[in-house]
């Protein structure tokens, strides 16, 4: 890892603009002296979750040192600019470090940033150094703490580098492609019924039966708003969404507009789930339905396969108001990338 040396670098911008939900307001001048890592995220973002729990433990590692790490949480769906529903996940996830809610985008912009997760290393001097987007690269970044960790106080005892948390983040995982985020709002929606999205209306819609991996069938009644589809709220029939998809795990983020738990059945390969394949928060009734229970806005984790795969996806609610947001895949660490900031 190599970085800028001298007085020479770009100085990080200010943390301005945000709303603090624990440990601030801080300042990047009132920082000066310690390095920082600015991470943003969003509570809903797979990758953005399986990169916190490195985050965590380098908070407990180096913050005795120094260390200070900076959450700011972006959100990309509307819902998540609640602090409520934000001090929620930082309780769920165990983060102990300072996070503040950029629900404007006013700290997205000062950083230029395009990406969930987005991490960006300050030195003492409050230079930004390093920079990563996406998951991976943990060790290059946690040597990267450490080199401005020890340009403070060369002589700190560090450990070595946390190994790999998750098999799939060990050097030469393989990582195939998978089916791309799947938006389910008329904005930026991937609808596959020939007839399109009505936006703002209750619409009775047709599935043609005929599924094209990348893009989601709606059949009964729906009504697409800009960042979702939901279920009306006085539908009789079933709603109901199928796809294609090649991935291992399969993840959608959910919302109750109603505030109460919301039931959501789930197919694959036209069986309900299996234990061995089912995600973390799949349930089963008494009769053997594989079923999510959406009590909160967020993320739910609906397929954990053994493998990587080609599956058909079916849903179904009769819950009012039940909204859908964006389906994501996963098969490995996805390695990102990182270069240095001139």
């Amino acid at each position: 890892m190599t970085f800028a040396g001298g007085e020479e670098g770009v100085l990080a911008p200010e943390l301005s603009g945000g709303f603090w939900l624990q440990g601030g307001p801080l300042t990047m001048a009132g920082l000066r002296g310690r390095p920082v890592l600015v991470d943003f995220w969003d509570y809903t973002c797979i990758n953005c979750l399986r990169t916190l729990p490195y985050l965590v433990e380098w908070h407990r590692r180096y913050s005795p040192h120094g260390l200070v790490i900076v959450g700011v949480h972006t959100p990309e769906f509307s819902f998540a600019r609640r602090p409520d529903d934000v001090r929620r996940a930082i309780a769920e996830f165990g983060i102990e470090y300072p996070v503040v809610l950029d629900a404007d985008y006013a700290i997205w912009r000062a950083y230029n940033n395009r990406f969930w997760p987005a991490k960006y290393l300050v030195d003492a001097q409050g230079r930004l150094r390093y920079y990563h987007f996406g998951e991976g690269a943990y060790q290059a970044t946690e040597r990267a703490i450490q080199h401005l960790l020890l340009e403070v106080r060369p002589d700190l005892a560090l450990p070595q580098p946390l190994p790999p948390l998750r098999e799939e983040d060990r050097p030469g995982a393989v990582c195939y492609r998978v089916t791309p985020e799947i938006y389910l709002g008329f904005l930026r929606g991937a609808v596959g019924n020939p007839t399109g999205l009505v936006p703002k209306q209750a619409v009775r819609y047709r599935d043609p039966g005929l599924h094209a991996e990348g893009f989601f069938y709606l059949d009964g009644p729906w009504v697409a708003d800009e960042e979702c589809v939901y279920r009306p709220w006085d539908a009789l029939e079933t709603s109901r969404v199928a796809l294609r998809y090649t991935a291992r795990e399969v993840n959608l983020v959910l919302n109750p507009l109603a505030g109460q738990p919301a039931r959501l059945d789930i197919w694959q390969d036209g069986a309900p789930l299996s234990p061995d394949c089912a995600g973390a928060d799949v349930r089963w009734d008494d009769q053997g339905q594989s079923h999510l229970v959406v009590d909160v806005p967020r993320m739910f984790r609906l397929v954990a396969n053994g493998d990587i795969g080609h599956h058909e996806l079916a849903l179904a609610t009769t819950t009012p108001g039940l909204a859908l947001y964006a389906f994501t895949f996963v098969s490995c660490a996805i390695p990102g990338w990182e270069m240095r900031l001139q």
